[in-house]
């Protein structure tokens, strides 16, 4: 039987913990404003508001995954999920288009 060889010239290289993403538009972090407002982060570090007031006050949301985010308690409890803004009925918002209105104005308005 041969002698162990050196392990340490036989490594398999470290694995790379850090997570990179390889899209900008995914949403690090979201704070609920007044006003039925949310401020996102984004990845890359853009930062904006998504004004969601006019939208829920539409018709077109009643009986809609959406049309429980108008009671500011069930608004209030948004949070990241896998890089979008998710409430936990399972109502979410596009982190895509949200990131490509927020690049260009600032603001991403929901009518």
């Amino acid at each position: 039987m041969q002698p162990n060889a050196n392990t340490e010239d036989n490594r398999t290289p470290e694995v790379e913990t850090t997570i990179r993403h390889a899209v900008s538009w995914r949403v690090t972090s979201v704070t609920v404003l007044p006003d039925v407002r949310l401020r996102v982060i984004f990845v890359d570090g853009a930062t904006g508001e998504v004004h969601m007031k006019s939208f829920l006050s539409d018709a077109s949301v009643n009986g809609t995954i959406f049309e429980p985010l108008r009671d500011s308690a069930i608004f209030d409890q948004a949070q990241v999920v896998l890089g979008a803004v998710q409430w936990p009925n399972g109502a979410d918002l596009a982190p895509d288009a949200m990131y490509d209105a927020i690049r260009e104005r600032g603001v991403w308005i929901l009518d």
